[in-house]
């Protein structure tokens, strides 16, 4: 069970569909894994619902009616969890998918369907290239590497799918999501036990903050 969770304000703009693509992928895989969190934004909805009852009704343009229910015909199965999706479809296997479902509808199937590059201890595979609202990448990052000490030029979201890793700011496992930005200087490192397999969205390179860091940082690219 998931124990770092989404903020209320990244939960509200999921269920309003305010999100980027990329921060909206993350955000329905972490829901993907975390009860806790899909309750907490049902919870959210009603309050909102509740609001909008109190507000009185405008008339709506014409048009406006059918383009309502086509959306909602047409939403993506992304924002269920998994206990949703099998209640609809039974699992072929008991084996549970280290991509969860919305993830793996993105990629097409599981990891080895990813074109993988080596970066140093890592690896990585680039998603969503076209989209705007972030970078994304799955990052697989050997058992027991560290990753050089860096901070951040923008918001990163890291979600973990496999293994574990600590830094810092405390120790996370599969489901749990960590929130990084300017402020936070760090220095992940994955556990010992199993490589970890994370999916990030970030929204600018890294800045490396070691003894060689104004030697490399201009050459940093996502």
């Amino acid at each position: 069970m998931p124990v770092h969770h989404l903020s209320d304000e990244l939960l509200l703009d999921h269920a309003a569909g305010s999100l980027p693509e990329p921060v909206a992928l993350l955000v329905a895989t972490h829901l993907a894994l975390c009860p806790a969190c899909r309750e907490h934004e049902a919870g959210l909805e009603a309050v909102g619902g509740a609001l909008l009852d109190e507000i009185d009704p405008e008339p709506i343009e014409g048009g406006g009616l059918d383009a309502l229910f086509a959306r909602i015909e047409a939403a993506p199965a992304e924002d269920m969890g998994e206990a949703e999706v099998a209640a609809v479809k039974p699992a072929a296997s008991d084996i549970v998918p280290t991509l969860p479902r919305p993830l793996r509808d993105y990629v097409g199937g599981e990891t080895d369907a990813l074109a993988w590059r080596k970066r140093g201890k890592l690896s990585e595979a680039r998603l969503l290239p076209e989209a705007s609202g972030g970078t994304v990448k799955l990052l697989r990052i050997p058992a027991g590497a560290m990753m050089p000490v860096h901070t951040h030029r923008g918001t990163e979201l890291t979600l973990v799918l496999e293994g574990g890793f600590s830094d810092e700011q405390g120790h996370y496992l599969r489901g749990d999501v960590a929130i990084a930005d300017e402020d936070v200087t760090h220095r992940p490192r994955a556990d010992d036990d199993g490589d970890c397999l994370c999916l990030t969205v970030t929204q600018a390179p890294v800045r490396l903050a070691g003894p060689l860091a104004r030697f490399l940082n201009p050459f940093l690219r996502d």
